[in-house]
Protein backbone atom coordinates (compact mmCIF):
# COMPACT_ATOMS: atom_id res chain seq x y z
CA UNK A 1 0.00 0.00 0.00
CA UNK A 2 3.00 2.35 1.01
CA UNK A 3 4.24 1.79 -2.49
CA UNK A 4 1.22 2.08 -3.99
CA UNK A 5 0.67 5.57 -2.25
CA UNK A 6 4.47 6.66 -3.19
CA UNK A 7 3.68 6.10 -6.79
CA UNK A 8 0.72 8.12 -7.14
CA UNK A 9 2.76 11.06 -5.64
CA UNK A 10 5.04 10.89 -7.63
CA UNK A 11 2.64 10.71 -11.02
CA UNK A 12 0.47 13.45 -9.51
CA UNK A 13 4.16 15.04 -9.59
CA UNK A 14 5.37 14.24 -12.71
CA UNK A 15 1.98 14.33 -14.26
CA UNK A 16 2.53 11.11 -16.05
CA UNK A 17 4.10 8.08 -16.14
CA UNK A 18 7.60 6.67 -15.34
CA UNK A 19 10.00 7.74 -18.10
CA UNK A 20 12.19 4.62 -16.89
CA UNK A 21 11.35 1.01 -15.71
CA UNK A 22 11.50 0.70 -12.41
CA UNK A 23 15.01 -0.16 -11.14
CA UNK A 24 16.65 1.22 -14.18
CA UNK A 25 19.95 3.06 -14.25
CA UNK A 26 23.33 2.64 -13.95
CA UNK A 27 24.04 -0.38 -11.43
CA UNK A 28 25.88 -0.07 -8.06
CA UNK A 29 29.55 -0.07 -7.95
CA UNK A 30 30.93 -0.33 -4.41
CA UNK A 31 34.81 -0.18 -3.50
CA UNK A 32 36.83 -2.93 -1.61
CA UNK A 33 36.72 0.01 1.51
CA UNK A 34 33.08 0.19 0.97
CA UNK A 35 32.50 -3.80 1.27
CA UNK A 36 34.78 -3.65 4.53
CA UNK A 37 32.70 -1.03 5.84
CA UNK A 38 29.34 -2.88 5.15
CA UNK A 39 31.06 -6.54 6.10
CA UNK A 40 31.64 -5.05 9.74
CA UNK A 41 28.72 -3.26 10.05
CA UNK A 42 26.87 -6.09 9.72
CA UNK A 43 28.75 -8.12 11.52
CA UNK A 44 28.30 -5.92 14.43
CA UNK A 45 24.72 -5.62 13.99
CA UNK A 46 23.81 -10.27 13.44
CA UNK A 47 26.39 -10.88 15.74
CA UNK A 48 26.65 -8.56 17.91
CA UNK A 49 30.59 -7.49 18.15
CA UNK A 50 31.10 -5.07 20.69
CA UNK A 51 32.00 -1.63 19.86
CA UNK A 52 35.63 -1.84 20.84
CA UNK A 53 35.92 -4.01 18.18
CA UNK A 54 34.83 -2.19 15.51
CA UNK A 55 37.05 0.75 16.83
CA UNK A 56 39.93 -1.70 16.79
CA UNK A 57 38.92 -2.45 12.76
CA UNK A 58 38.16 0.66 12.06
CA UNK A 59 41.58 2.26 14.06
CA UNK A 60 40.03 4.93 15.70
CA UNK A 61 40.17 5.81 19.96
CA UNK A 62 37.16 4.56 21.86
CA UNK A 63 35.70 7.28 24.60
CA UNK A 64 34.82 6.26 27.74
Amino acid sequence: MWIAGREGRLHSRRSGHRQRAAGAGRPLVLGSVDWLVMTLALAHLSLGIPHQALAVAFGVAVRQ
